[in-house]
């Protein structure tokens, strides 16, 4: 064999016939999973937050009553599977049941559909003791088996951080954008740019931020208290050039509401520039 023929093979080698390399097949291959076939969903929106303890799940839910509100068929879908509190906050309980269709969510009294491992199990207080692989594993069925009929927009309530969750919702379901969610502390600037370079990499918008536990409004002058500090929100907002969909006062009405599983009868004004950006992505 010639010395230089090797070399030869490879130069002219296209690697289209490489298992497994990008360039075969015209590409990557998308890692999209296919909706249940009973379901139609126009808008999925991601909520996330780089750390826990945020209220992201306060978010999401509010967000989700906002747009059922203003008449659009809503859904969430509770990624938080180790911690799932969306049920609770609207007085749902389980089990949910099948059909030839699919796994059928739960729906509030005012239309909202929930799917949440709290949904599933005989207990809702048992701890979720499961690995990554598993849990993530659940979160793609809650997109692939279950029968969430016709939904204007389905809100995903995600784990905080980036790891596994959050990077399987980002590669097996078609999100439209995310919103990622703090809370007034100097160490808001990592937080947000960890969950916006994230979605940077996967290729997802960041439609805005919410900054929770902002203020607390003085109940006697009404003057605002800033418990954490003074926000800075709207400067990591423009270095980051995404809206901010709202400052989130502490309100104790608000989790009385979650705890009573009331939340669909809150308000929360504040978001209402967040709200408007979701009528017209």
């Amino acid at each position: 064999m010639p010395e230089n023929s090797s070399c030869s093979s490879v130069s002219s080698c296209d690697r289209s016939s490489c298992e497994g390399c990008p360039s075969a097949n015209g590409g990557p291959k998308s890692m999209l999973e296919n909706l249940n076939e009973f379901s139609s969903v126009k808008k999925v929106i991601g909520v996330v937050s780089g750390k826990g303890g945020v209220g992201k799940s306060y978010v999401a839910s509010s967000l989700a009553v906002a747009m059922a509100k203003a008449g659009y068929k809503v859904g969430i879908l509770d990624a938080d599977i180790t911690g799932p509190s969306i049920p609770k906050m609207f007085g749902v309980h389980g089990p949910a049941y099948g059909t030839e269709q699919g796994l059928m969510p739960i729906e509030t009294a005012e239309g909202i559909k929930i799917m949440s491992l709290n949904l599933l199990v005989d207990d809702e207080e048992s701890p979720v003791v499961w690995r990554g692989p598993v849990i993530a594993g659940t979160v793609k069925q809650f997109w692939t088996d279950v029968c969430w009929g016709e939904l204007d927009y389905m809100f995903v309530d995600m784990p905080p951080g980036t790891g596994d969750v959050p990077l399987t919702v980002f590669q097996s379901i078609p999100v439209d954008g995310i919103v990622v969610v703090t809370s007034p502390q100097e160490l808001v600037q990592m937080i947000v740019k960890k969950a916006f370079n994230m979605a940077a990499m996967m290729n997802i918008p960041v439609l805005g931020v919410v900054e929770n536990f902002s203020y607390l409004t003085c109940p006697d002058c009404g003057k605002k208290i800033f418990i954490y500090g003074e926000s800075h929100i709207d400067e990591v907002a423009k270095e980051l050039q995404i809206p901010v969909f709202g400052k989130l006062p502490i309100r104790p009405e608000m989790a009385g509401a979650a705890d009573s599983g009331d939340f669909y009868k809150m308000e929360n004004p504040e978001l209402n520039d967040g709200v408007e950006i979701l009528k017209n992505i």
